[in-house]
């Protein structure tokens, strides 16, 4: 079994237990659940900055403890100050160290769109993501079915929010590109390895319609790399560790942001 399996049934667990906690018809009264959502779609193709979404997270299991005890308003504030076209806040505990408020604090004080970064398994987590407040909700291909992401997409769309999906692989990509999504991420990382190869997303990307807003995550830890990447035709990058690692995660991504936008 790999850790992705192991992720994704203990996210079955918590969603069977939630259910019973927290029904649909709970979560459709939750304040958020009416609110408009912000589009990172149109944040990324109208960035000057550099498409980045700046994520916020405290560990994982392919890099153990970052940055345990940082503080989500302070940093998620600075990545907004730094002018990035989105956050993405990781909301799992138990493998990425979430706390239960991260999410919520990081919504309540920022107006640009947030990602929540998670494993999405059932219909319900959409519902959730919707009371969350988040404008963008992620599908990973690896872990889910044609039909449950054809489905999940429908879904997402009829309460308002964006869908990411992420691929790995070419079979992920061709597979599923007559499924509406809204941004199309390839992931460096080898979800069963987590080997890190950059030009593992060049080689994938040309097999993506040039109108697809194309992502590219993980393992990017440079000026250079967001360059040629950019060069091979990504709009936007997703980039956590780079900056988390940081004692402060959002001077590092000022930091970036200044230096592409010169």
């Amino acid at each position: 079994m790999t850790i992705l399996d192991t992720i994704k049934a203990q996210k079955l667990k918590e969603v069977a237990a939630l259910k019973s906690t927290i029904p649909i018809e709970a979560l459709e009264q939750f304040p958020l659940f009416q609110s408009a959502t912000r589009s990172l779609k149109k944040a990324i193709t109208s960035s000057v900055t550099g498409g980045i979404i700046a994520e916020f997270k405290r560990k994982s299991p392919a890099k153990g403890n970052i940055n345990l005890d940082a503080n989500v308003v302070e940093v998620t504030q600075g990545y907004t100050e730094a002018l990035v076209s989105g956050l993405s806040v990781l909301s799992d505990e138990n493998f990425f160290g979430a706390k239960p408020t991260d999410f919520e604090l990081a919504r309540q004080n920022n107006a640009i769109p947030i990602l929540r970064k998670d494993f999405i398994v059932d219909e319900y987590q959409l519902f959730q993501s919707k009371a969350m407040g988040a404008d963008v909700i992620l599908l990973i291909a690896k872990i889910l079915t044609k039909k449950q992401l054809q489905s999940y997409t429908n879904l997402a769309h009829e309460l308002g929010l964006e869908v990411f999906l992420e691929t790995q692989n070419e079979a992920e990509i061709l597979d599923n590109l007559d499924l509406n999504f809204d941004l199309i991420g390839i992931n460096n990382r080898n979800l069963n390895s987590f080997e890190v190869l950059v030009e593992n997303s060049i080689r994938l990307a040309q097999l993506l319609p040039k109108s697809s807003l194309k992502i590219a995550e993980s393992g990017i830890q440079s000026l250079e790399t967001i360059q040629l990447l950019k060069a091979n035709g990504f709009d936007g990058f997703l980039i956590g560790e780079y900056f988390m690692k940081e004692e402060q995660p959002a001077v590092k991504c000022y930091e970036l942001i200044q230096k592409l936008k010169g």
